[in-house]
């Protein structure tokens, strides 16, 4: 078996245990590349369907083609998608944007705060009425309790120390000293009630590898990853405010795997785009301890 067959075998392995094992489970799925390897290995594991809903937190700034393609593909495979937003920041235009706060007072705003209220159904949620072809409002608020993230430890360095199976408190708040241990492909599922628990099926892949993954399973992407001709495409997608593309002129999948295969980003931080990763001084440990994503 080939190295990208034992990645993909141990993170199909791992949304099953999530799924037998956790109730309330849900699915964020950012639009990037790495949550869509996630959603298209769920697929795979559930034979087609997914069978909990995913979860986008929209922070009205993401760049336009996102959003367009995160309805288009809940459209066409039939997803049980659901968006939530800290309404109360936009409407008082408590974020960067704005001028009213830092970049990561703004991440905190309409990403941590926001996700964790549409986790726990404090906040209203949207879900996408595939009879109406548009959101509307959910009626159902109960929390969900389990979260499988496309979290790669090789992306930034507090990922790195993540888990497969990793708890939070009540408060979705990050004990990085209190993680269990997990040896020989051996997974803490036993949680005491009342644990939040984050789910890391991609945590060993690196950028490479799910680049790789696309092109073998053709996964349809935003077309920002690729260069339109002017020599630039992104990298990481985030807020179209906050987020800068790359130089580059890699303009299909192949490209991008030749780039990355002779090393032109091996000194560049994958996530060098981000502006609030650097006023987090290069690093997102602060908000994600705080529930961050």
């Amino acid at each position: 078996m080939d190295h990208l067959s034992n990645l993909e075998n141990i993170s199909v392995r791992i949304i099953r245990e999530a799924y037998a094992n956790f109730k309330n489970l849900c699915m964020l799925w950012s639009i990037g590349k790495d949550s869509t390897v996630l959603l298209w290995l769920t697929r795979k594991a559930f034979f087609g369907h997914v069978p909990f809903p995913l979860i986008h937190i929209d922070t009205n700034f993401k760049i336009p083609e996102m959003i367009e393609y995160r309805d288009k593909l809940a459209a066409q495979w039939n997803l049980n998608m659901i968006y939530g937003q800290n309404i109360e920041a936009l409407d008082n235009k408590e974020t960067f944007p704005d001028g009213n706060t830092t970049r990561l007072e703004c991440c905190k705003n309409l990403k941590t705060e926001a996700l964790k209220n549409t986790l726990s159904g404090k906040w209203k949620r949207w879900r996408y009425n595939h009879q109406k072809k548009s959101y509307e409002i959910d009626i159902n608020s109960e929390p969900y309790t389990g979260v499988i993230v496309g979290v790669r430890s090789d992306e930034e360095g507090s990922r790195s120390k993540e888990r497969y199976f990793s708890p939070r408190d009540r408060q979705n708040e990050w004990d990085i000293g209190d993680q269990p241990p997990e040896f020989w492909n051996q997974f803490k599922t036993d949680f005491a009630p009342g644990t939040h628990l984050r789910i890391h099926p991609l945590l060993d892949w690196t950028e490479l590898n799910v680049w790789e993954y696309i092109k073998r399973e053709k996964i349809p992407t935003v077309s920002l990853y690729y260069d339109q001709g002017n020599g630039r495409r992104y990298r990481s997608l985030g807020c179209a405010p906050c987020t800068t593309p790359v130089n580059s002129t890699a303009k299909n999948v192949d490209e991008i795997i030749q780039e990355l295969k002779t090393g032109k980003f091996a000194n560049i931080a994958e996530r060098s785009g981000r502006a609030q990763d650097k006023e987090d001084g290069g690093g997102l440990e602060a908000l994600r301890r705080d529930g961050y994503m």
